[in-house]
């Protein structure tokens, strides 16, 4: 049975995002096919989606390659985050479904307690698993897309502190949960804003010590202006 370009494409990108291949590492077809037990066509048409999302780069007589982003075009993803979770939020709060919001809730209640229990890397996941489902809500798969590109590259890019005070965040998600039930979309986009750009600052480019921190100024952005 053939298996889908689609799936070697997870595939790769997993591998990418969790350091299996370096940046700038090359990347041929016939290893890769190995690698997957796949034919090479598979692997070329992921390839090629690859480089579309920004993953991979294909250098003349070199083939392809891990791309190497620079530390701009990082804190570029983090001001496009910015931008779309809010809008993301907006249109959830129009175009929800009651099933989205079980999960939601759900999602809350769980981050609460673990919140409560000290349980870091079930919240790291769960967390996760919120502003995916809340993207899904907004009904628009362009922007799903988005989201979602967003978080893959974010993750291969940055490593994230664990929050200081974890029971404010997820008060913070239980609040934009409640706009989105209400179909407040200005309240649900405000929200959402102040909690992604306190979210940012726990951020560093990875290979960079703790320290070094993505600071709110450097990435604040005028969420005043857009409308959903």
């Amino acid at each position: 049975m053939r298996i889908p370009a689609q799936s070697v494409c997870t595939a790769i990108r997993d591998d990418i995002v969790s350091g299996v291949f370096e940046r700038g590492s090359r990347l041929t077809e016939e290893v890769l096919a190995r690698r997957y037990g796949v034919s090479r066509v598979p692997v070329r048409e992921a390839l090629r989606t690859l480089e579309a999302e920004g993953f991979v780069v294909t250098r003349r007589h070199a083939g392809a390659h891990v791309a190497e982003p620079t530390a701009q075009e990082a804190a570029d993803l983090l001001e496009v985050r910015m931008l779309l979770e809010p809008l993301g939020a907006a249109r959830a709060a129009q175009r929800r479904t009651e099933a989205h919001l079980k999960v939601l809730r759900g999602l809350v209640r769980l981050g609460q307690e673990r919140a409560r229990r000290g349980q870091s890397e079930d919240l790291r996941s769960l967390g996760g698993w919120f502003h995916e489902t809340l993207a899904q809500a907004s009904g628009s798969p362009g922007l799903i897309t988005l989201l979602t590109q967003l978080r893959h590259k974010i993750a291969w890019m940055y490593a994230v502190e664990s929050p200081e005070r974890p029971a404010e965040s997820w008060a913070e998600h239980g609040a934009i949960v409640d706009a989105v039930a209400r179909g407040d979309a200005e309240r649900a986009r405000l929200l959402t804003a102040q909690h992604t750009e306190r979210a940012t600052r726990a951020h560093r480019l990875r290979g960079q010590p703790p320290t070094a921190r993505v600071s709110g100024s450097q990435h604040r952005v005028n969420m005043a202006g857009g409308r959903a």
